[in-house]
Parts: structure tokens; C-alpha cells; sequence
């Protein structure tokens, strides 16, 4: 099933439903990991089940002769493999990360047609990080620079368009994804400001994404106000929140420093308040969440969409609370 039909059924019931996002694992790890973090939370019904896409990093090794030698390598290879075993093990949608960063149009097309042949029918679209050292995002040659770009060589694919293909032959097969997109509530680092970002997002919209999954918060009030202003600039599609519990004190520098988002003062300063105690901090972070997926959930949003980041047991606490 695709994302969107899910996303409008459970509008449709007025019932929240829960979905997450997982991590390839490490490469030389296998995938019992992935399944073990499945298992935890199949008991509250995941609607869907994203996987991460990761760029290529830069490795540095000595040559005999002490001189420095520079590889690129992927550190968490294996998206479109675990989105295909997922859905063959559980019979749940599964989501797979497609991103610019590092990849050309052609690469990227060919990744399109095996993902098509495995019959994975949704994709979250995005630009991907920068990386390490880069001032500013790079493409690659023949590559996108923004992720409107992405949704529509993926729109462009499911109206038969491939490059290179046989043209004397009848219209070439139609792919048929379904895409989602990220939205920021509290404005991506690198946009020129929160109404320039809003546009960049319609473009995305425009291109062809059906919905919305935004970066973590922490303020449902942010949340809220980013709708509004999608709404106001004519996104019409689902907004779905990203959701992450604090649990730790020093996720209250990392987060901010890694995704962008505040911390409410209220809520850092009673953890902070029992900084000693790793427990009360953990359980002050969760109940925070809980209230806030209850508010969210209240105001009638279609899914929660967590990021456990490769640790159920830190969102298995908020779904009893919940489902």
C-alpha cells in the first residue's frame, strides 16, 4: 500500500497512526538487528517503515611510502535490500531514502528501476547531507543540487520517461512511486529564511510529493505555525510530525547542534534540574513526548512518525502510553 492512501485512511477514521524509521546497519553487520528493532514494535501496528539512505564518506589510508590516499565508501549500504526484505518478512510498507548527495541522474534512475522490480512502490525524497568539510553542498557531476529536482526525474520516471531508453520501442514502463519529502518547522540551517524555505518546499510539492514528514521538534507550537504557513503558501498535502523523545542530557546540545531544533526552556531546565540522575532525566524526556504526541494526536494528525535511531526501547515507553 502507499504511503498516501494510508495517510488519507487513517484521516479518514480519525485515527492516529504510528510509523518509524530505521538505519541500515553498520557494513560487515547483518540485518537481524534491523528485524530484532522491528519485532520490538510490531505489537502497535506500524503503518510504515522508513529506511535511511547515507552518502558516501571520505576514508584516509597510508600508502607504504607514508603518503595519504583517500577512498570514498559508504559506512551504511544496503537501503533498498532492507526495504524489500522488510516488505517481504512483515508485509509492511516500506519506505526507502533516495537522495542526491553523491549520486547522478543516471545512477539514480538505475537505483529507480531496481527499486521498481523489487515492487517497492514509496520513496522519501531528499537532498542529503553535505560532505564532511564542504562549505556548501556539492552535487555530483550530472546530479541535483535540490530535491525538487529529485521528485521530478521520479515523476518524470513514472510517466515512462528514462534516458537512454529504446526509442523505436513502445512507451517505456511506467514506474508508479509514491513520494514524500522533508519539511523543516523551524527553517532548514541553509535556507535564506523561513519564507524562502517555505518556497523551496512548495517547489518539492509542485514537483509531485504527496506529503510532508518533518525534521524533529520539540514545540508542538512550531509545528502548528508550519502548518499554517505551508497552508498559506498553498501546500495542501499532509504534514506529518517527526517525533524524537529526548532521553539523555547531552542530546540537549546534540540535537540542536545536528538537526536544527530548540529545546522549550521548561523542559531543558528540569532535566538539567536532575542532571545526576540518568533515570529522571529519561523519564522526564518521555512524558514530555507523550504529552506532546497526545496533543498532536488531539488535533487530529493522520500518523506520528518516530526516529528511534536503532533503539526501540527509547519510543516503546511513549507507544503504551499511546496505542
Amino acid at each position: 500500500m502507499k504511503v498516501p492512501q494510508i495517510i488519507a485512511e487513517a484521516t479518514a477514521r480519525g485515527h492516529t497512526r504510528f510509523a518509524f524509521e530505521i538505519l541500515p546497519p553498520l557494513k560487515g553487520d547483518g540485518i537481524e538487528p534491523i528485524y530484532q528493532s522491528i519485532d520490538e514494535l510490531l505489537e502497535f501496528d506500524p503503518a510504515y517503515i522508513n529506511i535511511t539512505c547515507h552518502r558516501e564518506t571520505q576514508r584516509k589510508t597510508l600508502r607504504p611510502d607514508g603518503s595519504a590516499e583517500i577512498h570514498l565508501e559508504r559506512r551504511r549500504p544496503g537501503t533498498v535490500g532492507i526495504a524489500s526484505a522488510i516488505e517481504r518478512k512483515y508485509n509492511i510498507p516500506a519506505v526507502p531514502h533516495l537522495i542526491c548527495a553523491g549520486e547522478s541522474k543516471y545512477t539514480i534512475e538505475d537505483q529507480l528501476i531496481d527499486m521498481d522490480f523489487l515492487g517497492l512502490e514509496n520513496l522519501l525524497v531528499l537532498r542529503g547531507d553535505k560532505m564532511p568539510g564542504e562549505a556548501s553542498f556539492q552535487p555530483a557531476r550530472d546530479g541535483y543540487s535540490h530535491a525538487s529536482d529529485l521528485v521530478r526525474q521520479v515523476m518524470a520516471m513514472n510517466g515512462g520517461l528514462l534516458t537512454g531508453a529504446d526509442s523505436s520501442k513502445p512507451a517505456a514502463h511506467r514506474t508508479s512511486f509514491a513520494v514524500g519529502v522533508a519539511g523543516y518547522p523551524e527553517t532548514h540551517a541553509e535556507a535564506l529564511s523561513a519564507r524562502d524555505d517555505i518556497i523551496r518546499l512548495k517547489e518539492k510539492v509542485d514537483a509531485g510529493a504527496e506529503y510532508i514528514i518533518t525534521q524533529l521538534f520539540y514545540d508542538n507550537s512550531k509545528y502548528f505555525d508550519f502548518v499554517e504557513r505551508c497552508r498559506a503558501a498553498g501546500i495542501t498535502v499532509p504534514v506529518i510530525p517527526g517525533i524524537k523523545p529526548l532521553t539523555t542530557i547531552r542530546q540537549l546540545t546534540l540535537l540542536p547542534q545536528t538537526f536544527g531544533c530548540s529545546i522549550p526552556g521548561d523542559l531543558e531546565q528540569k532535566m538539567r534540574d536532575n542532571a545526576g540522575d540518568a533515570a529522571a532525566t529519561r523519564l522526564i524526556g518521555l512524558e514530555w513526548c507523550t504529552a506532546q504526541c497526545r496533543e498532536l494526536m488531539a488535533a487530529g494528525v493522520p500518523v506520528l512518525h518516530f526516529f528511534p535511531n536503532g533503539r526501540p526501547a527509547d519510543i516503546l515507553p511513549v507507544l503504551r502510553q499511546l496505542f
